[in-house]
């Protein structure tokens, strides 16, 4: 195995990682926010937006398929303009945000629901716009939640195979992340370099989890 093969992986495994949590950060605070302040309709909506996240990976990448696929309006007209999205590594990550974005929504939410809604009320009174509100009273009160929500969304979309591998496919150098290189390795009876990158995932997901605990523990102690 060359220094390119051992590099490849990890390199698209993170940044897909970090470019799908971001999205999903984005998305589901947003999304989160927005569900909270439904009064019909909340139940619904939260069903679609969690549903990525019971679905089987595979299902997830078929159904992304024939929303993308070259058969779909939506993959005809990026075939017509000359960038195809399917088995593409942009393809990689927004197979990571689907899947992952439910973690964030539903730790967002819960971390809204958690909050003393007195706070935004006294702001109200006093005028202040809801977009600062958003930005200067409910984000810093949840930020524990929000935290935890951002690491586990990273650790999900570093993982992430079923949809990938369907969606983007398993294109060495340009899809192929970690984990589709340990089913590569272990298709072709290459234990060792499946057992190499399965042990990389581990070690990453437990560095993440930790700095977590200890993010959140440092902040217990000065609350």
């Amino acid at each position: 195995m060359n220094t390119a093969s051992i590099d490849s992986p990890f390199l698209l495994s993170m940044e897909s990682a970090v470019l799908a949590t971001v999205l999903s950060f984005a998305f589901g605070t947003a999304l989160a926010y927005f569900v909270t302040r439904l009064s019909r309709g909340r139940g619904a909506l939260d069903a679609v937006l969690t549903l990525p996240l019971v679905l089987p990976p595979t299902v997830v990448g078929f159904f992304l398929l024939l929303v993308f696929g070259k058969r779909s309006p939506i993959g005809e007209f990026l075939l017509s303009v000359g960038h195809p999205l399917v088995f593409t590594f942009e393809a990689a990550v927004i197979a990571a945000f689907v899947v992952s974005m439910p973690l964030m929504y539903r730790t967002a939410r819960g971390a809204f629901e958690q909050e003393d809604a007195t706070y935004c009320a006294a702001a109200r009174t006093l005028g202040i716009p809801e977009h600062t509100i958003f930005f200067r009273v409910l984000l810093p009160n949840a930020k524990s939640g929000l935290l935890a929500g951002l690491v586990l969304t990273f650790a999900r979309a570093l993982g992430e195979f079923g949809a990938t591998i369907l969606f983007a496919g398993n294109i060495p150098g340009e899809t192929q992340t970690m984990s589709l290189a340990i089913y590569t390795a272990v298709q072709s009876g290459n234990d060792e370099t499946a057992l190499l990158w399965a042990l990389a995932l581990c070690l990453l997901s437990f560095i993440f989890l930790g700095a977590l605990n200890l993010c959140l523990h440092a902040e217990r102690r000065t609350a």
